[in-house]
């Protein structure tokens, strides 16, 4: 293996015709740079992907009301109702599988009326009454102060937690918004606690837009008694989402006279279930890059077994004489497989060298300009995977040598002198 004269032999044979282990190894590198581009552009998508969700928890359900589509317990089809208070506490009371549950109700205005006034300045915003819950379910980035309590909900503080858009419209740049007061439906809130949402795809500005009301001092202001817009459930650590739903809407439809039948009634959005679809998707997709790129790396080592049989034609007299004054079979085949794995690994390694350089100047690039691009984030390649081409560059060497190898051994030392 360490043997100089061996490795000297090997360089001679491969500058003795340059072009020929050119095209040889570029086949080889070509094979592993492809796998790399397809792999580093694969994680590019996935991060975009997974960026959308903004740290949500993936294990979580969302569950809202819609119109009845079954008369029932003579209630007429087409029937509105809404959840209440008691319904947060029957699901928790009654579903064991429920790690987090926050109530969630809307405020009115946000759709072009302006709906929330500081001094002179006037906003059209999301107002949105929370528990301290929601956070966890859904994570926003605290840049100042503080997020809603469970203080703020019992004693239904008049407080908020406002976007970065609402500061930068309704505050100067150098003023701080902590501690100061803006006004909703005639009712004065104390700025507790600034934002910025955690996604990265257009619903991000639309978060941003929003304001964090407690829950219960929402329903107070707005009037809305005990009513409770839509609910977002978490399930606890080794439960589906689907179970949790499942029952939810089961204890729901039977406290509102909904017909069990009625899958209408309710609307739903199971994102455990998005989630599983959106990664069995990139599974895929790497599954098809990893065969695509083998596939082609594949085809470069076939090249390359197919140049060594030519260069142990080509050195069958050398070979013979070798074998004629005692060379054993084994130190025949261990040049040509370290020969072959020679010029697959070298050219392997510098396809994956430069394949990591673009990955990376892509990523650089992207950052430097600032381009909000929601389609590709972040493109990288895996530490694991690049460590497993290089494997799969030597096994293949190895593959590729090993054919001409034991070709090299059969040749008869005789036969092989009078070669001319």
């Amino acid at each position: 293996m360490f043997d100089l004269d061996r490795w000297r032999e090997i360089f001679i044979t491969l500058k003795k015709n340059k072009l020929r282990t050119f095209f040889t190894a570029f086949g080889v590198f070509w094979g592993i740079f492809l796998l790399v581009i397809m792999l580093g552009s694969g994680s590019g998508l996935h991060n975009s992907v997974v960026a959308d969700f903004g740290d949500m928890a993936t294990n979580s359900v969302f569950i809202w009301t819609r119109k009845t589509t079954i008369p029932h317990k003579g209630f007429p089809r087409g029937r509105y109702f809404n959840f209440r208070n008691s319904d947060t506490e029957a699901l928790l009371r009654e579903i064991p599988e429920i790690d987090m549950i926050a109530p969630r109700i809307q405020g009115w205005g946000g759709q072009g009326n302006n709906n929330v006034i500081r001094g002179l300045r006037t906003g059209a915003y999301s107002i949105s009454g929370d528990y301290p819950a929601i956070n966890i379910i859904s994570p926003v980035t605290i840049n100042k102060g503080r997020f809603l309590n469970k203080l703020d909900i019992k004693h239904k503080r008049k407080v908020a937690v406002i976007g970065v858009r609402v500061v930068h419209d309704l505050f100067e740049p150098d003023e701080a918004p902590i501690g100061e007061y803006i006004r909703i439906q005639g009712v004065y809130f104390k700025v507790v606690g600034v934002f910025q949402s955690r996604r990265s795809d257009q619903g991000a500005d639309r978060e941003n837009q929003t304001i964090f009301l407690p829950f219960t001092t929402l329903q107070k202001t707005y009037n809305y008694g005990d009513v409770v817009g839509w609910y977002s459930i978490t399930a606890k650590d080794d439960v589906p989402a689907s179970v949790v739903e499942e029952k939810a809407k089961e204890i729901l439809a039977s406290r509102h006279s909904i017909h069990p039948d009625d899958d209408r009634a309710f609307g739903s959005f199971n994102l455990d279930e998005e989630f599983k679809k959106m990664k069995g998707l990139f599974n895929g997709i790497e599954i098809l890059i990893w065969i695509v790129g083998v596939g082609t790396l594949f085809a470069g080592v076939v090249g390359v077994s197919n140049i060594m049989l030519i260069i142990v034609k080509e050195r069958t007299r050398e070979i013979g004489i070798q074998r004629s004054i005692g060379a054993t079979p084994w130190n025949i085949m261990s040049q040509i497989i370290i020969e072959s794995v020679f010029l697959t690994t070298i050219s392997g390694y510098i396809g994956l060298v430069i394949g990591v350089g673009v990955i990376e100047g892509v990523n650089y690039l992207l950052v430097k300009s600032g381009a909000n691009n929601e389609m590709f984030v972040n493109p990288e390649v895996d530490f694991n995977a690049a460590i497993t081409a290089l494997i799969i560059l030597v096994i293949a060497g190895v593959f590729a040598g090993f054919i001409p190898a034991r070709r090299a051994v059969k040749i008869r030392p005789i036969e092989a002198l009078r070669d001319e």
